[in-house]
């Protein structure tokens, strides 16, 4: 049963730290603790790494692209402007979210999104425009499908969408298909576009003919979207939104009575369908929370309503704007999702001066059936991002088969991607070695797209820029 304001305040006043929320023993068993810090203050002296765990320091790559433990390899999987796809064009550019799938033949399918904003003039590589899957020509971005053959000696890869723009996260459906989100809101005529944009698409990456005749998902608003995950049992989606001016919000799209999801029933949904809902939160007293930025720390919980969205399509009014204060919870740079345990874990990368109050990341944990949200990492402000060390900035994330979460950094200066335990401890996995400035002021791209393999023994990685796929490999274990 749904837990109500009522209920929340007068058992969290029962247990004086509102509810405990027990990890299953499954895939994400070690997850609930990960990143665990007092207080904000104190988060970035402890996200460095500790002592002893992982997998080893990292070795510094004599090819200067990727840095990693003694005993894994890593392989370039694409490249933006030296692998091909099918049609003959370059990989399109700057790699985001990414999902992975088991192929035919023991291969492994990945749908790969190319975060490309604006007019196909500003890009060098942007992601052809193939007959039959072009939703806007005049848009850059849009996914590849890249087939990994069982033993990796052999690649291809092929446009699942193009013409749409700013694909920057998506997720993973419980039928098998990627939901790629437009973190934009460019409408017809706005930057040389000839069709509104700032919605969701869904690509099957094993059915090339499903993909034809691109159809946005309106049911599920426009705005710029980031990333998406699927309540398997009971049918709701949740979204996140990238925004400022004021700070975005965390989205719940409840399907129409009788509809049943499968491959391809989103795009056949009226542009009105279910019901589209932001949240407002609420401390152990009852107190409205206007901002997840006031959670110091893990451990808060937050019950939560549900409150209707008036004009999903955005028609005059951005959707995030349509609220007045005191309405909804807003929160700053909502990134990445993953969905195990019985919820949804959601990421916010980072919050400054537009935020009550700063930090460099939170995690939070989204229970349905309870109605809350509970902190799970807490990150502080780094005091030098230039500095190997702390870490900062999560955007990506997905469940470890070993245990744990993998984070993919889009922090300040130096990237990583990081691993977290049950205790609260992380250490480093991978550090982005590819310096796209200069000798005297580096610069290095964030990472993107962290995913295992469906049989858990690869991961694979994105550096957005230039645009690089990876696949690493090495003695995993929890």
């Amino acid at each position: 049963m749904a837990v109500t304001r009522r209920d929340f305040a007068k058992r969290s006043a029962y247990t004086g730290a509102g509810f405990a929320l027990v990890g299953t023993a499954g895939v994400l068993g070690t997850a609930p603790g990960a990143l665990a810090t007092e207080t904000a203050g104190t988060a970035a002296e402890q996200g460095g790494g500790a002592a002893g765990l992982g997998y080893g320091p990292l070795v510094a790559d004599p090819k200067g692209i990727l840095a990693l433990p003694e005993g894994f390899t890593y392989r370039i999987i694409t490249r933006t402007g030296e692998t091909t796809l099918e049609s003959g064009e370059s990989t399109p550019s700057n790699h985001d979210g990414t999902a992975t799938f088991e192929g035919p033949r023991g291969a492994t399918l990945l749908v790969n999104n190319h975060e490309l904003a604006g007019p196909r003039t500003d890009w060098p590589h942007p992601v052809p425009l193939i007959d039959g899957l072009v939703y806007d020509p005049a848009a850059s971005g849009g996914c590849t499908v890249v087939e990994v053959a069982k033993h990796g000696d052999h690649v291809s890869e092929w446009v699942g969408i193009a013409g749409t723009a700013t694909n920057c996260a998506g997720g993973r459906t419980p039928w098998g298909t990627w939901l790629t989100c437009e973190e934009t809101e460019d409408k017809a005529g706005q930057k040389g576009m000839t069709k509104d944009h700032g919605y969701v698409f869904e690509v099957d990456p094993l059915d090339r003919k499903a993909n034809r005749n691109p159809k946005p998902i309106k049911a599920l608003g426009r705005y710029a979207h980031e990333a998406v995950v699927v309540d398997p049992k009971r049918g709701h989606l949740y979204l996140t939104e990238d925004a400022s001016g004021p700070n975005g919000l965390l989205y719940r799209w409840v399907p129409p009575h009788g509809f049943e999801h499968g491959r391809g029933q989103l795009r056949t949904l009226k542009d009105d369908a279910g019901v589209l809902q932001a949240p407002k939160c609420y401390d152990a007293g009852g107190k409205f929370v206007d901002d997840l930025s006031r959670a110091t720390k893990t451990g808060t919980v937050y019950g939560v309503d549900w409150e209707p969205v008036l004009d999903r399509d955005a028609k005059s009014v951005s959707v995030r704007k349509q609220f007045k204060d005191g309405e909804i919870t807003r929160a700053r740079k909502l990134e990445g999702m993953w969905w195990a345990d019985g919820g949804a874990y959601i990421v916010s990368s980072y919050a400054r001066e537009e935020s009550p109050v700063q930090h460099d990341g939170q995690v939070w944990f989204y229970d349905p059936k309870r109605r809350t949200l509970t902190l799970k990492v807490l990150l502080g402000v780094n005091p030098d991002p230039s500095k190997d060390g702390a870490f900062d900035g999560p955007d990506n994330i997905t469940v470890s088969p070993y245990g744990g979460l993998v984070i993919a950094e889009d922090g300040e200066g130096i990237q990583h991607l990081f691993g977290a335990t049950d205790d609260g401890r992380t250490y480093a996995i991978a550090r982005n070695d590819l310096n796209i400035g200069t000798a005297e002021e580096p610069e290095f791209s964030e990472f993107t797209g962290v995913v295992f393999s469906p049989d858990g023994g690869t991961l694979y990685a994105n550096i957005q820029v230039p645009g690089i796929m990876l696949a690493i490999t090495g003695p995993w274990r929890r």
